[in-house]
């Protein structure tokens, strides 16, 4: 963030949501591909992530309407966007909700909710004028007193509590009139605008978690756990034509096989996170995207129980675990290694060459183990989401890898509910593989690991790596700021806190008539953007 006022002002510009193209809007004409950054206000146009394969370009003439079937493979933790914490959930409520601000597909921020906003030159207070004309799913106009209402709620000013770390550091909200918000913060944090992507909800609204109100393209229409979340296009959504699709129906099929099935027979038209073998074995009926995803899939150890309060015994497990084997039995080979908990498609601050740090050693692992006190090895248990068949398959080759050095591991399909629930909130648990969702910013994505995190589920404790992920989030030299982010990912590698394995590609299968399908560096289907064609 630059020491001079900020202001960005969109006008004159065509409102088009189209991922690529999310621009803030006001009049005719013109249209910009190359957004102001919010770091600096010039524009910028960066490059596709490496490895990107759009392949749903348009095929015909588009047509409007229509009807589609998205498969998704869990349940929904929660309807209400504030209390949600799977991925998986987020994916889907990125339709209903906005925020202030909304990201596109290569990860930038553009006003949604709001039109323009501007940053104090000490990085305290947050500016924003909402744009006119956005309306609730009620029908209800959009003032300053919704946002106020939706972000006090995230940041526990009447509890002491906050519902979102990432509005912790916000010491007040203020809404002087209808059309303008005015944020305070007690620190400077470089990562806050994009916490500013959270939903805005009616003010005083209390029902979310069973009829949730949102200002996005597509509106909540009906839920039945377990089965479906059905949404409809958003009539008065304020962006002209936009969504082109009637309705969008988010089947839940936690089993690969019957997703599979549900494809083939036409009774789905998209099919995220489909296995690689089985892309290929429907390439001749849909067509496909593969790109990598800013996700980490890694084994995590519960710190808090031995072994693995012991760094030798963790360091031990990280030589022995071959990721490129992995890689290639798992995701075919379309993943990318990993040495901490970034993905390179966050190339600023990515730090390069922790993906080596331990490599394949069986005999170096042998021996950390025995100075550890195991020399023969130990009997452990992994958990894993049964619904995530990924995850599963990974599982089976860790535990075949551990068996070489003496480490007898039992795996342990657990359903969903129960991973949140006992494992993510109850820390109850010796080992487990999880997919941890990318972010927009590397101090969201790396805060779950601070010592005092309410979300730190692998009771991580490192007073180095506090020290400059604090740091880190306050610095306003931006070159000193991603040097503090690599300092903290050196520290994770280092502390062997986790088996950092890859970014698995995100596989797409489409229905063929389906095009304008966008990938995110983020964990979401935005179906505003999908159409048919003729």
């Amino acid at each position: 963030m630059k020491k001079s006022v900020m202001k960005f002002r969109f006008t004159n510009l065509l409102a088009i949501a189209m991922v690529t193209l999310f621009v803030s809007a006001c009049s005719a004409g013109t249209q910009t591909s190359s957004p102001p950054s919010a770091d600096s206000g010039a524009k910028t146009s960066p490059s596709e992530p490496a490895g990107t394969e759009q392949s749903t370009e348009q095929r015909g003439k588009k047509k409007a309407g229509g009807n589609v079937v998205v498969i998704i493979p869990q349940d929904l933790d929660y309807l209400d966007p504030h209390l949600a914490v799977a991925a998986g959930t987020a994916e889907v409520l990125f339709n209903v909700f906005e925020g202030l601000l909304k990201p596109n597909e290569k990860g930038e921020l553009y006003p949604a909710i709001a039109e323009s906003y501007q940053v104090s030159q000490d990085g305290l207070t947050y500016s924003f004028k909402l744009r006119n004309g956005v309306k609730f799913h009620n029908g209800n106009p959009v003032t300053s007193e919704d946002v106020k209402f939706s972000y006090e709620r995230l940041a526990g000013t009447a509890t002491g509590k906050p519902l979102s770390s990432a509005f912790s550091s916000v010491q007040s909200i203020e809404a002087p009139d209808a059309s303008t918000i005015v944020i305070k913060l007690k620190e400077n944090n470089s990562s806050f605008l994009t916490s500013l992507t959270s939903a805005v909800i009616p003010n005083g609204y209390e029902d979310s978690n069973k009829k949730p109100i949102g200002t996005g393209p597509f509106k909540f229409k009906e839920y039945l756990p377990g089965q479906r979340l059905s949404v409809e296009k958003f009539e008065d959504y304020y962006v002209p034509d936009v969504p082109s699709l009637d309705s969008v129906e988010f089947r839940i099929i936690t089993d690969a096989e019957a997703a599979l099935i549900a494809l083939k027979s036409g009774e789905a038209d998209i099919y995220p996170r489909i296995g690689t073998e089985r892309l290929e074995e429907v390439a001749d009926r849909f067509h496909s995207v593969s790109a990598p995803q800013n996700l980490v899939q890694l084994m995590t150890f519960n710190l808090a129980k031995k072994p693995f309060s012991d760094i030798k015994v963790r360091q031990a497990i990280n030589y022995a675990i071959d990721k490129d084997e992995i890689i290639a039995g798992v995701a075919l080979g379309k993943g990318t290694k990993l040495g901490s908990n970034l993905s390179p498609v966050l190339a600023k601050y990515y730090q390069q060459g922790l993906e080596q740090a331990y490599e394949t050693n069986l005999e170096k692992a042998k021996s950390l183990l025995a100075e550890a006190g195991y020399k023969d090895g130990f009997e452990t248990t992994l958990s894993v989401p049964s619904n995530y068949q990924f995850h599963v398959d990974t599982a089976q080759v860790i535990a075949q890898q551990l068996g070489k050095i003496g480490i007898k591991v039992t795996i342990k399909p657990v359903e969903w509910a129960v991973w949140l629930d006992r494992i993510y909130k109850g820390r109850d648990y010796e080992l487990t593989i999880i997919g941890l969702d990318g972010k927009l910013d590397p101090y969201q994505i790396l805060n779950k690991y601070l010592s005092d995190a309410s979300n730190n589920f692998f009771n991580y404790k490192n007073a180095e790596f506090d020290a400059a992920l604090k740091a880190a989030v306050t610095e306003i030299d931006d070159a000193k700021r991603v040097e503090l982010y690599k300092k903290a990912q050196t520290i994770l590698t280092e502390d062997a806190a986790a088996v950092y394995i890859m970014d698995p590609n995100l596989n797409v299968a489409l229905n063929k008539k389906l095009a304008g399908y966008k990938q995110y560096p983020l964990y979401v289907q935005d179906l505003s953007v999908v159409y048919y064609t003729e």
